[in-house]
């Protein structure tokens, strides 16, 4: 069956809103989405920690059927600045969907990241790009067979978790999320609250206050004496 393309119209969500989850790491958007919203962590960050650029935008899919990565092909020309490449190769470990070349015209196009739940290749050449934040399963030095099957922008599953184009994905050192329009919604309030939280409990534990004051304990109960 050749590639398929769907005419997908995204579910419009409030750029303002959007802009707000710019600031929220990937551990507040599982904690306050009670993992919802959280994205399989063997799908892990190209980059060493403390190296890796912050992902962040709008996802682009493509369902491949590998060796077959013909989906890849032709959602790249449905690339526009500030998306996110999001491929399912259904975990796919032994052939990579894309490497080097596909890559580079990614970052090209002005994408600001790629999620591949399978394999890439030509790491060496992806990790030195701060701009274009890779995200994989697995990594391997084979490459696709074909380019006649799959299908752009429909809703796939990614390490568990369901993502329609437009959904907002995001991915740092941690790991990924992604918030579809009403979790962007839903969710942000509580996300600013805790970033604000977490901001007292640094000052409150850098002014020297125990943690138990800090995080507002009860006092704990006295052990009994050894005998």
């Amino acid at each position: 069956m050749p590639v398929i393309i769907d005419n997908y119209q995204p579910e419009a969500s409030s750029p303002g809103k959007i802009e707000r989850w710019r600031q929220v790491p990937v551990a507040v958007a599982v904690d306050v989405s009670h993992a919802e919203c959280q994205i399989d962590r063997a799908i892990r960050p190209l980059c060493p920690p403390g190296q890796q650029p912050r992902l962040f935008g709008r996802a682009v899919t493509a369902l491949c059927e590998p060796p077959d990565f013909g989906a890849v092909l032709y959602a790249l020309d449905k690339i526009k600045p500030g998306d996110v490449l999001v491929i399912a190769a259904g975990g796919h470990a032994d052939t990579a969907m894309i490497g080097e070349i596909l890559g580079g015209h990614l970052r090209r196009l002005g994408a600001c990241g790629l999620v591949c739940d399978g394999a890439v290749r030509d790491v060496a050449e992806l990790a030195k790009w701060n701009d274009l934040p890779v995200f994989s399963r697995a990594i391997t030095p084979r490459g696709p067979t074909s380019a006649e099957r799959g299908r752009v922008n429909c809703s796939v599953v990614v390490g568990g978790r369901l993502i329609s184009p437009g959904d907002l994905v995001i991915g740092d050192d941690d790991g990924l999320a992604s918030l579809d329009p009403k979790s962007i919604v839903k969710f942000i309030a509580e996300a600013e609250g805790k970033l604000a939280k977490e901001a007292e409990w640094q000052a409150s534990l850098a002014a020297r206050r125990t943690a138990a004051e800090t995080f507002h304990l009860g006092t704990p109960q006295a052990g009994e004496g050894s005998a």
